[in-house]
């Protein structure tokens, strides 16, 4: 049995830098046509020439890969029309993190008043730039995406053109704010489609299942997987695939992430596989994306097959989720 996927995108993906890199970034080029790229780094992508050489030294550790990173500045809301003008050609979106609330955040957005955001929201609407939220109040770990719904609301009432990506939701109230605002859209990752916090710290701490959003509870991971396994129209892939080595993973004070970028399409097949819905495993993994970003991605066919993979225990240092497990799809070839 196989199945063939046309210009996989994945539309919420860290590659991080330097060493880090060039391990990962082949991983993804492998199998996806193309990927929204995150910008918080040390320092952050702020500027025009800083996104620019990270864009260069993506492509040069892709090697012969076809793929295509699509850039993104970390919001700041000092940005005005100028700048944004100058840097349209060069980006597919914004990223807003709210200061410190996440993997080097720091330098994000402290006040999320409308009247301290309404210059650079109002030039985002007039160049049709989206805006992409890392949505997560400072409260109790478990009520933070949902607390954060208020503010989604109010950006949402208040700039109704303004595009708003709610970036690797994970709770059921997020899931309802999309047919709530016509304005509102979102990124599901693997890992919250199989995962509860649980399994995160039900038994044995799993620091490689350790992220932010934290993984929450079986209903909310049901909400995200009804509208995943029918591609509702708003919601695309966006893996989050944040990989960290080894030693900041198995350690006191575990970085947040799960790396999944070279098992996703896989894994996402034998979910929707098991729920009877492979036909919309397309619209989930790109068509979605490509009508809600307006984008037109490489040609690039991915097909996989129905037979056993083990995941290796590492990428280099890097371990990706379900290590030395096997899974029932692999990637056959790639065209």
């Amino acid at each position: 049995m196989t199945l063939t996927l046309h210009s996989p995108l994945d539309m919420h993906l860290h590659l991080r830098d330097e060493a880090m890199l060039k391990v990962v970034a082949p991983l993804s080029a492998t199998s996806f046509a193309g990927g929204i790229i995150m910008p918080n780094l040390v320092p952050p992508i702020t500027t025009i020439s800083a996104l620019v050489a990270y864009k260069k030294r993506i492509i040069e550790a892709m090697g012969a890969h076809d793929f295509e990173p699509l850039m993104t500045l970390f919001f700041k809301d000092s940005y005005d029309f100028k700048f944004l003008s100058e840097a349209k050609p060069y980006i597919h979106g914004l990223k807003l993190y709210p200061s410190g609330i996440t993997t080097n955040s720091q330098g994000g957005v402290s006040n999320m008043d409308i009247e301290a955001l309404r210059e650079t929201f109002e030039a985002m609407i007039a160049l049709d730039i989206p805006l992409l939220v890392h949505g997560e109040s400072d409260g109790f770990v478990m009520d933070r995406e949902r607390e954060f719904g208020l503010v989604y609301e109010n950006f949402a009432q208040n700039f109704p053109k303004l595009k708003i990506i709610m970036e690797h939701i994970t709770t059921k109230e997020s899931v309802a704010l999309l047919d709530r605002y016509e304005n509102l859209y979102a990124t599901i990752t693997l890992h919250h489609l199989l995962i509860t916090l649980d399994d995160v710290a039900g038994g044995m701490l799993q620091p490689h299942l350790f992220c932010k959003p934290i993984a929450k509870r079986p209903e909310d991971r049901e909400a995200l997987l009804d509208v995943a396994l029918r591609a509702h129209p708003k919601v695309m892939f966006g893996s989050d695939s944040a990989p960290h080595p080894i030693s900041k993973k198995e350690c006191c004070g575990c970085a947040a992430g799960v790396f999944t970028a070279p098992i996703a399409l896989q894994v996402l097949a034998e979910i929707f596989e098991q729920h009877n819905q492979l036909e919309h495993l397309q619209a989930f993994v790109s068509d979605n994306a490509k009508r809600i970003y307006h984008y037109r991605p490489l040609e690039k066919k991915v097909i996989l097959e129905k037979s056993p993979f083990l995941v290796p225990a590492s990428y280099d240092g890097v371990v990706p989720m379900m290590a030395g497990r096997n899974i029932s799809w692999s990637i056959h070839s790639v065209v």
